[in-house]
């Protein structure tokens, strides 16, 4: 479900305002596989799976990072802006990893507007955003995520 906003300019009020939930998306281990080449972290709770079966989590977890750098995925459709020449990503606030991602569990962005901010060069808005894991009580990570809102000329 997506807030839809006619000017990054209507942000200025609508703290509080809910974003999603969005969709379910599964966390597969091919992208954790590719995320640990990416990044060059290979420990073994995230690509070894045998061990990881053994281990302290009963298989593997996603990288905390993975599920982070998802949020530009699974948040993006939470907000609908119109006006914008660009949204670019300004940094995050509070980030927290709560509970681990399985392997195969499904996870969704939901939240809500922060705050907004008129700059200089556009408005620059805090979303307070979730990822919550489907059929779980604790979700996987909350982040405070700023993003700075450029208008169209």
């Amino acid at each position: 479900m997506s807030a839809r906003f006619a000017s990054p300019d209507a942000l200025l009020d609508a703290a509080g305002a809910p974003l999603g939930p969005g969709d379910w998306f599964e966390i597969d281990q091919a992208r954790i596989d590719a995320f640990a080449e990416a990044t060059e972290d290979r420990q073994w709770i995230h690509v070894d799976v045998e061990r990881a079966t053994a281990g302290p989590f009963g298989g593997p977890i996603a990288h905390g990072f993975l599920t982070l750098s998802l949020l530009s995925f699974l948040a993006a459709p939470l907000l609908d802006v119109d006006g914008v020449a660009m949204g670019v990503n300004y940094g995050f606030e509070r980030v927290r990893f709560l509970q681990p991602v399985a392997v195969g569990s499904r996870v969704r962005a939901v939240g809500t507007i922060g705050s907004a901010e008129l700059t200089s060069t556009g408005v620059r808005v805090v979303q307070d955003l979730t990822i919550e894991i489907d059929g779980s009580d604790k979700p996987a990570l909350i982040a405070q995520w700023v993003t700075l809102l450029v208008p169209a000329a």
